[in-house]
């Protein structure tokens, strides 16, 4: 096997162009697409080109960029932050501190597929709030600056509308804005694309908004998941409170549900649909298996195994299913459900057929969940509810935690360790209803938190308690909530588990990568140009730690954040750390001491599949054509 070279080089539009070229190698010619070759290719798919020809679709200033900005590589990586988490050697629950369009681009080669449901509650474009501006061509470690969140001298500055400070205005989407609804959409869109290749084949997302970008949101989500994976909109009662600003007092929000693919939840939906209790069932002929409700024994379709006649044993009077329908089953289906005596005739015994659903039935597959939630807590109850939590008041306006607990048990009930996402994290409402929910049920959920590191403002309870970030504030969040768990269950769970329950979580920020980026240069002077050469000698920067290297290494490789890491004792000369996950079949090895010892590659024990990462000066001619034989052998 070769070696390979070692860079920050992966974007998931790569990936998805090498499954092009398998598909249709001819549309390529030295690694580049042929269009003429691509069109002749697809035919009659593609849709006309013209100038003038007009397509459906949502369009406005700065889509085409964008898609782009969801394409590019990030230039940066996430750096472990020891000591703000809790149990961090064993948790899997994972907080990131970041501005959440690169941690997505980061997240894009560990996490595709496999994230089972998104939550989030993003800026609602009220004309109030703050929206992100992205620059692509810009550091890492200059996000804040860029989205106008800290001026050139590094001083904060609040998201109030109009606040001024050291001569500079914070970044605020106003009404008065030329293209108030075209910003708010070049915002998530690119942030969209990303979550959509996170998302599992059985998984799901909940966008929560209001009247202000409702349309525009639920037009982009059919463009970026498939109008074909709409699940609904489910509708909030989020406030009480009336208010006489206008005609009618708005007091509901928005929240747009899709699946990756709706196919699926069709398919599964013994799994997954929910059934509505309570209403309708009753025993009247006493049927031991108790209460049960008549439903109808036909279904839409022509099905031919299912159009037989049904004879009503009481009457004699023959049945057939009506125009364009068939019956639910086949006959020998049918004949073994009248046998157990599911099936009836009306409540009379002198109608069509029907067959008996009984409740015990319902009750062990859950609760339908409606579009219309007016009983959940408000906005209001939130609120005074992480008062309570702070002991005093620290965030305005989060979400309910039952509201997002319900969200987590329509969509990840199965499987049981499955992964809850929100990058527009907040104070951290989703990862207070996943640890709820584990409780709960015994569940092994984790959740994974990203939020920008977004100030405080000046003035605000929360910064005078000392909590100058929103991030500072939703870490903070998950802790107490941790903390009350953990008293409440005196050491002990509530509920019975095969696994121990995760009362843990890992901090990690987003800062620049550890590899150096090439400099163009436009110049003439050979100096220069001979010094960029030789600062390019090495791809690290200078000071790079050893830890924070590793995780870099990890994402780069597909290995999730959770990823156990374990330090190989047995080898004494060197450093090696293995890495492994129930996300990867194979094992990722890392060695990243100067000198790598003779005795240490000897005893190495390497299978084909694994993958082991050092220091190019590290190995030596001999050394690197042993682990080529042995392994895959990446070198930095």
């Amino acid at each position: 096997m070769p070696i390979t070279k070692l860079r920050p080089s992966f974007s998931f539009t790569k990936d998805r162009l090498e499954q092009l070229k398998a598909i249709v190698p001819e549309a390529f010619a030295d690694g580049k697409i042929n269009w003429e070759s691509l069109k002749q290719a697809l035919g009659e798919f593609l849709e006309d080109e013209n100038q003038e020809a007009e397509h459906f679709g949502l369009f406005w200033p700065g889509k085409r960029e964008a898609r782009r900005l969801a394409t590019m590589p990030s230039k940066g990586t996430l750096i472990p932050a020891v000591g703000e988490g809790i149990d961090e050697d064993n948790t899997r629950n994972i907080f990131i501190e970041g501005e959440n369009l690169e941690v997505l681009k980061l997240l894009q080669k560990s996490y595709a597929g496999r994230i089972k449901m998104i939550y989030i509650d993003p800026p609602y474009n009220t004309g109030n709030d703050f929206v992100y501006k992205d620059d692509e061509s810009e550091l890492i470690y200059a996000h804040l600056y860029r989205t106008n969140l800290i001026d050139e001298n590094g001083n904060p500055l609040t998201s109030n509308i109009g606040h001024k400070q050291n001569g500079n205005y914070v970044n605020v989407n106003t009404r008065r804005s030329a293209r108030f609804h075209s910003n708010w959409l070049n915002m998530l869109y690119p942030r969209l694309k990303l979550a959509h290749n996170l998302l599992r084949h059985d998984g799901l997302i909940v966008v929560s908004a209001d009247d202000a970008e409702y349309a525009n949101l639920r037009l982009s989500l059919n463009e970026i998941f498939g109008e074909e994976n709409f699940i609904g909109t489910v509708i909030w009662n989020s406030t009480k409170t009336v208010t006489n600003t206008a005609l009618i007092s708005v007091s509901h929000t928005y929240n747009l549900i899709f699946a990756r693919s709706k196919d699926y939840f069709i398919e599964h939906r013994h799994h997954f649909r929910l059934i509505e209790l309570g209403e309708g069932f009753s025993n009247p002929n006493n049927d031991p298996r108790g209460p049960w409700k008549a439903d109808p024994f036909q279904v839409g379709g022509i099905r031919p195994n299912q159009l037989y006649a049904i004879s009503n044993p009481k009457t004699g009077k023959t049945y057939h299913p009506n125009p364009g329908c068939s019956w639910k089953n086949e006959s020998t289906v049918f004949e073994q459900l009248l046998a157990d005596n599911r099936i009836v005739f009306g409540v009379s015994g002198e109608a069509g057929p029907q067959r008996k659903r009984f409740q015990f039935e319902a009750e062990e597959r859950g609760r339908v969940a409606k579009t219309l939630w007016d009983d959940v807590d408000t906005t209001s109850n939130a609120t005074r509810s992480l008062d309570d939590l702070f002991n005093q008041h620290v965030f305005d306006n989060p979400k309910p935690v039952d509201f997002v607990k319900r969200f987590v048990e329509l969509s990840a009930q199965i499987p049981p360790d499955a992964i809850v996402l929100d990058f527009f994290a907040g104070s951290c409402t989703a990862a207070q209803a996943v640890l709820e929910m584990n409780r709960e049920d015994g569940g092994n959920r984790r959740f994974m938190m990203v939020q920008l590191p977004e100030p405080t403002p000046e003035d605000s309870p929360a910064r005078k308690a000392g909590y100058d970030t929103i991030a500072e504030i939703g870490k903070e969040r998950i802790r107490r909530v941790i903390t009350k768990m953990k008293k409440e269950a005196n050491g002990n769970s509530q509920t019975k588990r095969e696994t121990p329950e995760d009362l843990g979580f890992k901090v990690f920020k987003l800062t620049r990568s550890n590899f150096r980026v090439w400099e163009d240069y436009d110049g003439e002077n050979p100096e220069e140009l001979e010094k960029l050469f030789d600062q390019a000698e090495t791809p690290l920067i200078k000071n790079w730690k050893e830890e924070d290297l590793l995780t870099e290494i990890i994402l780069q490789q597909g290995f999730p954040l959770d990823s156990r890491i374990t330090p190989q004792a047995e080898f004494k000369q060197n450093k090696i750390q293995l890495i492994e996950s129930t996300f990867c079949a194979h094992r990722l090895f890392v060695c990243l001491d100067v000198k790598i010892k003779d005795d240490t590659i000897k005893r190495l024990e390497l299978r084909a599949e694994d993958i082991f990462v050092c220091l190019d000066c590290a190995l030596t001619d001999q050394a690197k054509m042993r682990l080529v034989d042995a392994c895959n052998l990446k070198v930095i």
